[in-house]
């Protein structure tokens, strides 16, 4: 008799927010005039001052990070021009001055949350049957912004999970300097943003094929001479050419540090207030070697858009916009290679069905379908979701959340047609995961809730949000999950 309904079991271990991990961050008062009179008071101490005053800040804090003082000076780099004058200041000086310029933020004080696993890029020296992962998980800290921070563990044979003990000092990525923009790619994005007029033609007919953001600077800096400059259309222009840029951008981390010690803290205009729900998949291109995808939500504060970010390694990362009347709303997650020679991407531009989409181009998005809408009590509300879709040899495996009564969050499962992901082979009828007792109180109260699970021979690991707050991990074996589909 075919099973009806099959059930997750929950392994363990649980991760929870750790607050003693901290980032520093550049730190300015709430106005110039304010940051003046700091730099004022900083200048007229004495030197044995400066010295002393200096040493204490570095007994304090030395232990939690790396090169402190180094970032101290380099913090004093950027705010050098509210000196005035041609005061030189010692490197003491420079140092407490940066200081006073910079603080530490916790990016994952509040909750550790919405985890996406994928298969780690070295896989080896690990005994029989076990394989290596990276585990991303959205962090979120005071003022409530979220950034991307990382875990490595290992599953054993036996389907257990091991994590490696997280280093104790965070770091956040350098700018990739003179990183290149396709012109055609960033001509088309322009155009898909309706930001075209004759004063954009000229700009770009003056940049080489592959350019960087000077360039841009330059030309534009250049052509405005040529244009009234109270002309708002050419303003405008002017400004969305450079917010293309600036949202599209590569950050590196130093080759020698470990991952766990890497964040992806909010650096660009769109992502300003957050980088929210990373969805991680690893794409096998067309010659047979991987990227690393990840759909993101990026939050400014007030609108919430889809973008894109991929790595071949997890530590160079290149950020880039999505384009097209489909990169609307949340939950979007590629599948792990092209189908048909096409790119598909799951979505949900409703806030209510999950829907499905082809493109030609991993970077523009359009006309996608209904693929599955709410049937069952538990996801009346609205269904998505979680994560991208995991090739079996039964079909495409989805994960998906569903919302019901009271706004409860649980984890379900459908499948697809391997050749024609348009059509549901299969679905379950009940959740495979829904919050306990010990998981329904958090930020967020009674949810579960994942970006993306890993199969592991036969048997599905799913690493899991509890109310929005901490992390934990089940399993499901593939063939009870498969059985239970309807």
């Amino acid at each position: 008799m075919k099973a009806t309904f099959v059930h997750a079991k929950r392994i363990g271990p649980s991760l929870t927010p750790d607050r003693s991990r901290v980032l520093l961050r550049p730190f300015y008062p709430s106005t110039d005039d304010i940051a003046r009179r700091v730099v004022a008071r900083v200048l007229t101490l004495p030197d044995e001052e400066v010295t002393r005053l200096l040493a204490l800040v570095l007994g304090d804090f030395e232990s939690r990070h790396e090169q402190l003082e180094q970032f101290f000076r380099n913090r004093f780099a950027h705010v050098r021009q509210l000196l005035g004058g041609t005061w030189e200041a010692s490197a003491e000086r420079q140092a407490l001055l940066g200081a006073h310029f910079t603080h530490e933020y916790s990016p994952e004080s509040a909750a550790l949350f919405n985890p996406s696993i994928v298969l780690h890029p070295d896989q080896g020296e690990l005994p029989k049957g076990a394989a290596r992962f990276i585990l991303s998980l959205r962090a979120t800290g005071e003022g409530h912004i979220s950034s991307i921070t990382f875990r490595k563990g290992v599953v054993s044979a036996h389907h257990r999970i091991t994590l490696t003990p997280a280093v104790p000092y965070v770091t956040e990525p350098e700018r990739v300097p003179n990183a290149l923009y396709e012109k055609a790619l960033f001509a088309r994005k322009l155009q898909e943003l309706g930001v075209r007029c004759e004063f954009c033609r000229r700009v770009l007919d003056q940049l080489p094929e592959a350019f960087i953001l000077e360039d841009l600077r330059r030309v534009l800096t250049s052509e405005r001479q040529h244009v009234d400059p109270a002309d708002a259309a050419v303003d405008r222009s002017a400004r969305g050419m450079l917010l293309l840029a600036e949202s599209n951008y590569e950050v590196h981390f130093a080759p020698g540090s470990q991952v766990t010690q890497r964040v992806l803290f909010p650096s660009s205009p769109s992502q300003s207030n957050g980088i929210e729900d990373a969805r991680f998949v690893r794409f096998q291109n067309d010659d047979g070697s991987f990227t690393y995808y990840a759909t993101y939500t990026a939050y400014d504060g007030k609108i919430t858009l889809p973008q894109l970010l991929e790595t071949p390694d997890f530590v160079h990362f290149k950020f880039s916009t999505l384009n097209g009347p489909a990169v609307q709303n949340k939950g979007m997650a590629i599948f792990p290679r092209k189908v048909n020679g096409r790119y598909a991407m799951l979505s949900r531009q409703d806030d209510e069905n999950i829907l499905l989409m082809f493109s030609d181009n991993v970077h523009f998005w359009q006309t996608p379908v209904v693929l599955l809408a709410p049937a069952h009590p538990w996801e009346f509300i609205k269904l998505g979701n979680c994560g991208s879709p995991i090739e079996t040899e039964a079909g495409w495996l989805v994960l998906s959340h569903g919302v019901g009564a009271m706004r409860k969050y649980c984890l379900g499962a459908f499948l697809l047609d391997l050749n024609d992901p348009t059509r549901v082979i299969g679905r379950l009828r009940e959740p495979l995961l829904g919050p306990n007792e010990a998981e329904r109180e958090g930020y967020v109260p009674n949810v579960v809730y994942t970006c993306g699970a890993l199969l592991h021979g036969r048997e599905l690991v799913i690493p899991y949000a509890m109310s929005d707050s901490a992390t934990s991990f089940a399993t499901v074996a593939l063939d009870e999950l498969l059985e239970a589909m309807e």
